[in-house]
């Protein structure tokens, strides 16, 4: 583990290596951000969106929380949401989970955790919703795994409810949701084929904002 001295000592060496190629590399950047994706993952520190992407800087725009949690009275994940499509115009909403999750584990623990109480009980909505399918799992392993990518899926339906989603694939035909888990084992996204235009006719006599 590189201590806090050594972080600085990094960033020169990353510094040396993107002017080494590309002088402009910094000047380039700091002109204007144009990304196609929108990420929305999990705060966990084994698991970074650009890196498991094989993308850059610029590339992304990255909303990260514990979770991957899109809740309607979270100003902070609304703001990135609507920025993200209104402004930047992203081609593509990601949301993404990951197996072994200490997050989803946690929500399902009968335990008080204080401040995290309301915010992990999404989680428990979301097992609430899907209760018979997870209780039909034995292995307690599985079905955590299995939570983790209900959780997912309900977290792009929620994004699909939001007026700046609805606006603009109304307009413009983008931008897209999708659903992702990040296997931590191997290494591999998990593409989980989130159907996105039929959800959108599902929710729509209920949530149309258009």
């Amino acid at each position: 583990m590189p201590t806090y001295q050594e972080i600085f000592e990094n960033n020169r060496q990353w510094v040396a290596e993107k002017t080494s190629s590309n002088a402009d590399f910094f000047a380039e950047l700091a002109k204007d951000q144009n990304p196609e994706y929108l990420y929305i993952g999990c705060s966990d520190s084994r698991v970074t969106a650009e890196e498991l992407m094989g993308l850059g800087p610029g590339k992304v725009f990255v909303h990260r929380n514990v979770a991957n949690l899109v809740c309607n009275i979270d100003l902070n994940v609304m703001s990135v949401i609507n920025y993200a499509i209104r402004h930047l115009k992203v081609k593509h909403i990601i949301v993404c989970g990951h197996y072994n999750c200490g997050s989803v584990k946690a929500a399902m623990v009968p335990q008080d955790l204080g401040i995290l109480n309301p915010w992990l009980r999404n989680i428990r909505d979301v097992y609430r919703l899907h209760k018979t399918e997870l209780d039909g799992i034995s292995d307690e392993h599985q079905r955590y795994n299995r939570l983790v990518e209900l959780n997912v899926i309900e977290q792009c339906t929620n994004i699909m409810k939001t007026a700046a989603l609805q606006l603009s694939y109304e307009s413009v035909g983008f931008p897209e949701v999708h659903g992702w888990v990040f296997d931590i084992h191997s290494g591999r996204i998990i593409d989980l084929n989130f159907d996105f235009k039929s959800t959108l006719k599902e929710i729509e006599a209920i949530y149309n904002l258009v």
